[in-house]
């Protein structure tokens, strides 16, 4: 009887063994920008689905693309320091399409009394055509080679007009931590062209993606498809 239970618990700390190692192994399985545009899709829906964001999900459906960032950390005591990756698809007007990413970094510095750390969920939302025209260039800086305020954010938002409607890129970001809010005023954005050729085969630009389409990646339908399911309401 002693010897059946010890065959039985080896056999259960086996199956056991295999279902962390499966686990462990499918999670493994997304490469580092794979893993960001599903980061990016789970950021959408849960930013999206916010009542404190409901004008963002209102007005989505007129925007000329999105760089999203699903972990924007800001650091430090006395003179503080931002970071984090994204993905920008813009959108085709015509037919509400939204392209293939397009991989960046977005940072920049800041002095000034902070104290503590805080992790933010960042969704840039570009209306303008010169909004747009930016993330072509390999780097641009936020309030500089585009204008930039903060979007409406809060509960019965939905009719609310922003004050500053001149703004190319409208910013939305879910904060956690110390901070009591963020600015990403003066933040630059980098094209990461070793994450665009990692996750495409080949090395392209951002006018290649977008463009003149010439590559794509399954791997980001579901993050469309959650931009879509957004800006149609549903």
């Amino acid at each position: 009887m002693k010897r059946k239970s010890r065959q039985k618990v080896c056999g259960s700390l086996v199956v056991a063994a295999w279902i962390v190692f499966s686990a462990a192994t499918t999670a493994g399985a997304l490469s580092a920008p794979e893993a960001l545009v599903e980061r990016a899709r789970v950021t959408v829906e849960r930013m999206t689905s916010d009542p404190n964001f409901s004008w963002l999900r209102n007005y989505l459906q007129y925007a000329r693309g999105v760089l999203i960032v699903p972990q924007f950390l800001r650091g430090g005591f006395i003179i503080g320091g931002s970071g984090g990756s994204g993905v920008f698809l813009a959108r085709e007007p015509q037919t509400g399409k939204w392209s293939e990413p397009v991989f960046y970094t977005m940072g920049g510095g800041s002095i000034g009394l902070q104290i503590g750390a805080s992790a933010a969920e960042v969704i840039l939302m570009v209306r303008t055509e010169r909004g747009v025209e930016a993330f072509y260039t390999s780097t641009f800086k936020l309030g500089g080679d585009a204008s930039a305020a903060v979007g409406p954010v809060g509960m019965g938002m939905e009719g609310s007009t922003p004050h500053n409607l001149s703004a190319d890129i409208l910013s939305f970001a879910k904060t956690k931590g110390l901070y009591a809010g963020i600015s990403l005023e003066g933040a630059v954005l980098k094209v990461r062209d070793d994450w665009n050729q990692e996750y495409y085969g080949r090395a392209v630009g951002p006018m290649d993606i977008i463009i003149q389409k010439l590559v794509s990646n399954p791997r980001s339908a579901p993050l469309q498809q959650s931009l879509e399911a957004a800006a149609s309401g549903r």
